[in-house]
């Protein structure tokens, strides 16, 4: 009914329900224009009795009552009326209270606007392990604070390789994870080669993602024993440093490195 409402005054009623029926949404005219003309429901009109409550309590606290505080404002007055149903229409009115705290933000672009090639090119799915892997991290609400979790998943199976757990989210964070990865494929008995593509976004993080760009030559080499990377510039935002922007070589711990290619934005 919405989509039809959307187009209507352009195309006309009767021709988008003929391409809504030839794409197998079957609707006819006489149907869209029944339920146009037919009374609204009691549910319909007690919503719209309670939308317009929620909203003289939700103003007259200064917008910063959520679903819980208005719902049990609204019986104190005697407006009975369940949680569920003051959160639904929350929703759909678009009203929230306020929150403590600061909003986690885990992504933001860098300011200088660099972000590498998608060499998955939106093909997310590989022939055989140790392929084409991808990684993101996101963060945990815990009473000590917040946790930031690193984590890298092998396309072809869908198995998390590698993961790390941080209370920042620094460059360390993301290439621990990165790291274990490759460590536990090696301890299996199934390494990683040449030709290995590590597929992660595009934001603030794209410090780390420039730094593991094309591995193979001239990028960062992971080495089997364990290695470190220097970080040539870091991006500030707020009151902790951002995922870093390392060098072009990192400091090899041993004589033999494994050799991986990265991808640095998703385009998600």
């Amino acid at each position: 009914m919405r989509f039809i409402d959307a187009h209507k005054q352009v195309f006309g009623v009767e021709p988008v329900c003929r391409v809504l029926t030839e794409h197998g949404w079957k609707i006819a005219p006489s149907t869209y224009y029944a339920a146009r003309s037919r009374p609204a429901s009691a549910r319909a009109v007690h919503d719209e009795q309670l939308k317009a409550e929620i909203t003289r309590v939700w103003r007259e606290n200064f917008g910063v009552y959520g679903a819980e505080k208005v719902w049990l404002e609204l019986n104190r007055q005697g407006v009975t009326v369940a949680r569920c149903t003051v959160a639904r229409l929350m929703r759909e009115l678009g009203l929230q209270g306020a929150r403590r705290g600061r909003k986690v933000r885990t992504t933001i672009r860098g300011k200088d606007g660099h972000r590498a090639g998608d060499l998955l090119n939106r093909d997310f799915t590989a022939p055989a392990p140790n392929r084409r892997w991808v990684a993101d991290f996101t963060y945990v609400a815990t009473w000590a604070g917040i946790v930031y979790v690193a984590f890298v998943v092998d396309i072809y199976s869908r198995a998390m390789v590698g993961w790390s757990a941080a209370s920042h989210k620094r460059a360390k964070l993301v290439l621990d994870a990165l790291q274990m990865a490759l460590w536990r494929r090696d301890r299996s008995g199934h390494p990683a080669g040449p030709g290995l593509i590590h597929h992660s976004d595009a934001g603030s993080q794209g410090g780390f993602n420039w730094s593991s760009q094309h591995l193979d030559h001239g990028g960062v080499r992971w080495d089997a024993a364990g290695s470190s990377c220097r970080s040539r510039r870091r991006v500030h935002a707020g009151s902790g440093q951002r995922i870093g922007r390392c060098a072009r070589r990192c400091v090899h711990l041993a004589g033999r490195s494994r050799l991986v290619r990265c991808n640095g934005s998703s385009g998600g």
